[in-house]
Formats: C-alpha cells, sequence, structure tokens
C-alpha cells in the first residue's frame, strides 16, 4: 500500500508524549519537531491514528514542503503536488494558513494563493472550470516558516479532543487530549487508585477510564476522511472492528473524584454516564478538605482552579496547602497538579521531584510532579513440578 509521510500535530510540551504514543502503536523512525511528530503509514494508519491517538490534537498528511520566496514560487510548488490522488471532483477544500519569519507575510494572499494553484490541478485532471465543493471536506494548511512552505492535508477534523462523552462543560475545561498526557505522565496503572479533587467536568477520569479499558478515544466520533472516496468506509469500519475487539472492559479499577460546586459535579456525571462508566467512576459533592484517600500506591491528579484574579488568590493558597496537607498523610501516593500559580511550591511546602511546562489553551502552567513510591512488582507464581 502507498506509504505517505504523516503529521500527528501536538500541544506545546508535548510532543515527547506524542511520540512514545506512536512508538507504542508500532510506529517507528519517528522525527520529532515543535508541535508535531512525523512518521510513515498507509491509507489504514489515517484510519488507526485518528482513532488511538490520546495525546495528539490531529493527523494530517504531508503533501509537500518547498523553499518559497516569492508569489510564483508558492503557486508552482503547490501546484506540482498531487491534489487530484486526495480531493475529489465535489470536494470541498478550503485553505488555511500561518507565516513566521517568511517574506510572504500576508496569510490571505497565500491562502489564495494555494487555493488557485490546487484549482488549476484538479481542472487539468478532471476537466472542468467550476468546483462545486459541496462533497466531503479537504482543509489544507499552509505554514510558512523562514522562507520554507509547508502544505498538508487534515485528515481529523475537528480536533482529537473531542471524543464526543463531554456535551457540557465547565467554566475552566482541560481538553481532553491535556488531561490524558497528565495520566500518561504520572506513571498511572489500573491497579492503582485515582482521585481528583477538582474532579470539574470529570475529564480526568474519564480519561483514566478509557486508558484502563484500553478504548479507543476516536470510537465516538467521526472524522473528515470517513468520507474520502480515496479511503473508503470499508476500511474505517475494518480499523474500528479491531479497535473494538482490543477494548477490555474486564480490568477492574478504583477511580473517583471530587468538587466542592455541585454543578461541576452535575456536569461530571453527565460526562461519565456519556463515556459508558456510570457505574465504574465515584463522584461527590465535597471540599477538598474532606478528602480521605484511600488504598496504597494511588495517584491523585487535578487542575485546581488558578485564581486569575487577584481576590481568587487566597482560596487558591488555602486549597493548595490542604491538597499538600492530604498528600503529607499518604506516604504511598503520588501526586500531579497543573497550574498557573507562581507560587505553588511554596504553598505546598517543598519543590516538587519533577516540573513540565505545559500550556493549558493559552495559559502557561507548571505541571507539578510529587512523586511516591511504585508498587512493589508482582512476583511471577511458577507452577509447581511434579
Amino acid at each position: 500500500m502507498t506509504q505517505l509521510q504523516l503529521i500527528a500535530t501536538a500541544p506545546m510540551g508535548l510532543e515527547a508524549v506524542v511520540a512514545r504514543e506512536l512508538r507504542e502503536l508500532g510506529y517507528e523512525n519517528l522525527t520529532v519537531e515543535n508541535g508535531r511528530v512525523v512518521f510513515s503509514g498507509d491509507y489504514m494508519d489515517i484510519c488507526r491514528c485518528n482513532l488511538w491517538l490520546r495525546t495528539s490534537d490531529r493527523v494530517l498528511i504531508k503533501m509537500g514542503e518547498f523553499a518559497a520566496t516569492t508569489f510564483d514560487e508558492l503557486f508552482e510548488g503547490t501546484k506540482a503536488l498531487p491534489w487530484q490522488d486526495w480531493i475529489s471532483v465535489d470536494g470541498e477544500f478550503p485553505v488555511e494558513g500561518r507565516s513566521h519569519k517568511s517574506q510572504l507575510s500576508s496569510v490571505p494572499a497565500c491562502q489564495g494563493i494555494v487555493k488557485k494553484a490546487i484549482v488549476e490541478k484538479l481542472k487539468e485532471t478532471y476537466h472542468t472550470d467550476w468546483f462545486a465543493e459541496d462533497g466531503p471536506r479537504y482543509v489544507i494548511e499552509v505554514i510558512l516558516l523562514n522562507d520554507r512552505a509547508l502544505l498538508t492535508l487534515d485528515t481529523t477534523g475537528p480536533g482529537l479532543h473531542k471524543r464526543g462523552y463531554r456535551k457540557l462543560v465547565t467554566e475552566a475545561p482541560l481538553k481532553e487530549t491535556m488531561a490524558s498526557a497528565l495520566i500518561q505522565l504520572s506513571r498511572w496503572s489500573p491497579d492503582r487508585p485515582f482521585y481528583d479533587p477538582c474532579c470539574g467536568s470529570g475529564t480526568l477520569l474519564v480519561e483514566a477510564a478509557m486508558q484502563a479499558w484500553n478504548i479507543a478515544p476516536g470510537l465516538r466520533r467521526t472524522f473528515n476522511s470517513e468520507n474520502w472516496p480515496v479511503l473508503g468506509k470499508e476500511l474505517w469500519n475494518q480499523a474500528r472492528d479491531e479497535a473494538m475487539d482490543l477494548t477490555r472492559d474486564d480490568i477492574p479499577f478504583e477511580i473517583a473524584g471530587s468538587d466542592i460546586d455541585p454543578s461541576a459535579i452535575e456536569v461530571a456525571e453527565a460526562a461519565v454516564k456519556a463515556a459508558g462508566f456510570a457505574n465504574d467512576i465515584s463522584l461527590k459533592v465535597m471540599p477538598a478538605s474532606k478528602v480521605r484517600l484511600e488504598g496504597q500506591y494511588g495517584v491523585m491528579i487535578t487542575n485546581p482552579p488558578y485564581g486569575e484574579r487577584l481576590s481568587e488568590q487566597p482560596e487558591v493558597e488555602k486549597l493548595i496547602r490542604t491538597l499538600a496537607r492530604t498528600a503529607a498523610e499518604m506516604k504511598t501516593w503520588s501526586f500531579f497538579a497543573i497550574s498557573s500559580t507562581k507560587q505553588f511550591e511554596h504553598y505546598w511546602g517543598r519543590k516538587a521531584d519533577k516540573r513540565r511546562k505545559l500550556f493549558n489553551g493559552r495559559i502557561e502552567c507548571q505541571y507539578y510532579q510529587y512523586l511516591g513510591p511504585l508498587p512493589p512488582r508482582r512476583k511471577d507464581i511458577l507452577p509447581s513440578q511434579s
């Protein structure tokens, strides 16, 4: 099958996490760049990666890359690419764009040139002067960086964080892709208790449960490329059947969360139910000061309020100190929090074992990691020899 250059886009700071996911899915020879991981794959890999990637934003096809310091170079370079192999005669093909440190700095002008070049290429293939653009959607992006143009075709559509289970959101929701990344960075596994004392809309809880049962995050949604004739429904159905077969809903787990806000718990309950975990994830209306953790070697991951307003800072400080007291009582647990609060470690009472700079939306944050001991390894029980 045709080998393609594919790109899994990554939120800033999570490129290594996306690369690790791809390796676990069996992909090799990855190139990790700012905001993306480039790898090779075929048509089926487009389907599989869209269904399985938990921390990436989108799966793109790298159509081509070339020097472009003039509009003529941008036009000719774009026209030389095999758009006819992908875009159907009735396809809708909007062009998006970005430019940084390049002579071609007008993004609307670059978008127009790219669109015109693709139209000219498709005219040669389909022998028509008019494209209705009322069929499948093919979103094209031109990125100009240091006078080089990168052109991509988006196979995903709405971002991969849109899993389909969260219909309602709280005031400051954590993206599903970010929540999954925080869990993967925590070393949590289903044999360890999981708790979020500021669970908001329940995203961390649902993402943990989905990982525990090996549920492909894209199973509940659709993708733009499902309607592309070049891929076909049969390929997508095969990829979905594979994902369904790999689900492990027989794995026990202890996942629970709480929030002081009753309306947040209502939103979380709706998400948990929509994701199919109504009987498996425990939720309570409860202030952090009342949380009592149970079990050994558990993991607490949370996204506490940041206190963007000065008047909210005392409450944020009080909450962080409360969580630190809880952590001090649970010697075998590990504790993780993503926060933009500059004084987080001061309020907690000690420096984190690890910190990682991340962006929650456009807010610069640190992921504070307080690492407890890992659970003891289970010794293999060998069968007795007769």
